[in-house]
C-alpha cells in the first residue's frame, strides 16, 4: 500500500495519478483531482473513457460523514425507439454505430461535482489533459494491447471518421509510441474556457450533432441541451459489520450487494478465499445476483425497481437456498422479490474527503463514432437496452439504459474506503470478491486487489474465467463441482482493473492501492509544494 498523511490519487495510469496529486498539492479537493485525472485518462485511454461517455460518483465528506451519489448517465435520444430501429433491420440493440449512442453525461457530471465540492478554478483542471493530447504521450503497455485487439481494429476501420484519429499510421500505436490527438486537445480547450455549455450547447455540441446527422443518427440539439445529471441517495447493506454502498439503478451496483448478501448466509471457508468451497460459493452467489439484475434493473424514472426487496436479508436467505455446495448451477432463474470497459479512479484529499469515481464509454472503442474535429468517441451505452417490449429495460427515447459502471464505498467505525474494479459485467462480482477478501480474510486493500479473481459475463451456463494463480487443488474441486474453467493469465485485464483508498478518520492517515492488472499507481500528494 501507499501510506501518507497527505492526499493520494490511485488511477490506472501513472501520469493521471501524478496530475491528480499535483492538483491536491495546489490545494485542490478530491473532486478537483478526480476531474483532472479523468481528463488525463480520456487522453491516455481513449478506448475506455472520455468526453463522450457517462459518469457515476460516490463522494464522502470527512467533516460531515455524509456520502453523496451522482448519476451522470445520459438517456437515449428522444427519437430513438424500437419502432424506429425495427424497419432498419435491427432485431437487437446495436453494440456500436450511431444508433448505440446515448447522450454523454460525464461533462455535466464533472461540472455539478465541481460546483458543489471543488476548490480550484475549473480551467486549471484540464491543463495536463490538453498538453498531453496536443504534445502527445507514449502509449502504455496494457493500452497498446487493447488498441491492437482484432475486434477493436475491426470496429475502428468500419468507421472512416475514426481511422484518421485512432490509427494515424494505418495501424494501432505500439507500446511506447508517441500518440497525439489535437482534436481532443481542442475539445478540452473549449470546455476549459467556456465550461460545460461548450459541450451541450456550443461548438462541441455542434460537432456531435453534425457527426450524428452524417451517419443517420437521431440526436438533436434538444437532447444535448436538456441533459442534467442527478444527485441520488446511495443504497447499502451490512456485510458482517461493514456497511457497503453502491449507487441505485439504473446502475448494476445492486448486484454486488445482492451477491454479498447471498455469501453472508454461510460462514467464510476456513481454508481461505481461494479454496474450492469458497470460490464455488462466490461463483454461485454471483449467478443468482446477476439473474436478478438482468431481470429487474432499469431506469427508476421509468420503472419501479424493487430495490428494498432485492436487498432484504430474508430474500437473500431464501434465494441462497438454491446454492448447492456440491454442484454448479448452469441455468439460474431470476428470483421473485415481489408479489457493462471502463476507467475507475479514487482520490482522497488532505482533509480526508474521498471521491470514488468511475467513467466510461462502455465497450472498447464504444460506438467507434469519433466526433468530427474533436477527437473523442461517443459512447455505445444504448447497447445496454433491450428491444423486448415486455422488459423494464426496453429502449425508449429519453430513457437511461441499464448501466454497468459502479463506484463503491465501504466503512466501519473510523475506516472509510472508496474502491472500484472496472470491466463491464465483471464489476459487481469483482466488488464482492474485494469486500470478502478484506472482511472475511483480513487482507489489506492492496492484497485484496491483487488476489486472484474469477469472472463471468452471464448468469447462465457453468463457464468461468479464472486466473492461473488460483491453487491447483481449488481448480480441481471447482471442476469436480461442474464448473467449466478457462484458465487465464496470472494477472489479466479480463478480471478488471481496480483502485482503492482507505482513510482512517482517527489518525488522519490515508492508505491507497492500485491494481497490477493496469498501468497505474497510487501517488501521494507531494509534500511542501507551494500552493499556486
Amino acid at each position: 500500500m501507499v501510506i501518507s498523511r497527505q492526499g493520494i490519487a490511485a488511477t490506472s495510469q501513472v501520469q493521471a495519478s501524478q496530475s491528480a496529486a499535483q492538483i491536491l498539492a495546489r490545494g485542490g479537493s478530491a473532486v478537483d483531482a478526480a476531474i483532472a485525472a479523468n481528463a488525463v485518462l480520456a487522453v491516455l485511454e481513449p478506448m475506455q473513457c472520455g468526453l463522450g461517455g457517462d459518469l457515476f460518483v460516490l463522494y464522502w465528506e470527512a467533516a460531515s460523514g455524509k456520502l453523496t451519489g451522482l448519476n451522470a448517465s445520459g438517456p437515449a435520444p428522444r427519437a430513438l425507439s424500437p419502432e424506429y430501429l425495427g424497419p432498419k433491420g435491427f432485431e437487437a440493440m446495436p453494440l456500436d454505430g450511431v444508433h448505440s449512442v446515448t447522450v454523454p453525461g460525464a461533462v455535466d457530471g464533472w461540472s455539478k461535482c465541481h460546483a458543489r465540492f471543488g476548490r480550484l478554478p475549473w480551467k486549471r483542471l484540464f491543463q495536463d489533459a490538453i498538453a498531453l493530447a496536443s504534445e502527445g504521450f507514449p502509449v502504455a503497455e496494457t493500452i497498446a494491447e487493447l488498441w491492437a485487439e482484432p475486434e477493436s481494429l475491426a470496429k475502428i476501420r468500419a468507421n472512416p471518421g475514426s481511422v484518421g484519429v485512432l490509427l494515424p499510421g494505418e495501424g494501432p500505436p505500439h507500446e511506447g509510441e508517441l500518440f497525439r490527438n489535437p482534436g481532443m486537445a481542442h475539445a478540452f480547450g473549449l470546455i476549459a474556457e467556456e465550461g460545460p455549455g461548450a459541450f451541450y450547447k456550443g461548438q462541441v455540441a455542434a460537432a456531435i450533432l453534425q457527426t450524428s446527422r452524417s451517419l443517420g443518427g437521431t440526436m438533436t440539439a434538444e437532447d444535448l441541451a436538456s441533459f442534467s445529471s442527478e444527485w441520488v441517495e446511495p443504497i447499502s447493506i451490512d456485510y458482517r459489520g461493514w456497511r457497503v454502498y453502491e449507487l441505485p439503478p439504473n446502475s448494476q451496483g445492486i448486484a454486488a450487494l445482492e451477491m454479498l448478501n447471498f455469501m453472508e448466509t454461510s460462514p467464510a471457508d476456513v481454508l481461505g478465499p481461494h479454496s474450492g468451497a469458497e470460490m464455488h460459493k462466490r461463483i454461485e452467489s454471483m449467478k443468482l445476483a446477476y439473474a436478478d439484475v438482468y431481470r429487474y434493473n432499469a431506469d427508476p424514472l421509468c420503472y419501479d425497481v424493487p430495490v428494498n426487496e432485492l436487498l432484504s436479508k430474508e430474500y437473500a436467505r431464501t434465494r441462497a437456498k438454491l446454492i448447492d455446495p456440491a454442484k454448479a448451477n448452469c441455468a439460474v432463474p431470476a428470483g421473485q422479490p415481489i408479489a457493462g470497459d471502463t476507467t475507475y479512479l479514487t482520490v482522497v484529499d488532505r482533509d480526508g474527503n474521498i471521491a470514488s469515481w468511475i467513467q466510461s464509454i462502455y465497450t472498447t472503442f464504444a460506438s467507434a463514432v469519433t466526433v468530427e474535429g474533436m477527437g473523442f468517441l461517443l459512447q455505445s451505452r444504448g447497447g445496454g437496452f433491450t428491444l423486448d417490449p415486455a422488459h423494464p429495460n426496453v429502449l425508449a427515447g429519453g430513457k437511461r439504459p441499464f448501466h454497468t459502471i459502479i463506484p463503491a464505498f465501504m466503512e466501519r467505525g473510523h475506516q472509510h474506503i472508496g474502491f472500484g474494479i472496472m470491466g463491464g459485467p465483471n464489476q459487481p462480482l469483482a466488488h464482492a470478491q474485494f469486500v470478502s477478501n478484506m472482511v472475511d480474510y483480513g487482507m489489506n486493500i492492496q492484497a485484496a486487489l491483487e488476489a486472484p479473481r474469477f469472472t463471468k459475463r452471464t448468469s447462465t451456463g457453468c463457464d468461468v474465467w479464472i486466473e492461473s494463480r488460483v491453487p491447483a487443488d481449488a481448480l480441481a474441486q471447482l471442476s469436480a463441482r461442474g464448473h467449466e474453467l478457462s484458465i487465464r493469465r496470472a494477472y489479466t485485464q479480463e478480471m478488471g482493473r481496480g483502485q482503492a483508498i482507505l482513510h482512517d478518520s482517527d489518525t488522519g492517515t490515508n492508505y491507497a492501492a492500485s491494481d497490477p492488472r493496469a498501468d497505474g499507481s497510487a501517488i501521494p500528494e507531494p509534500v511542501n509544494t507551494p500552493l499556486s
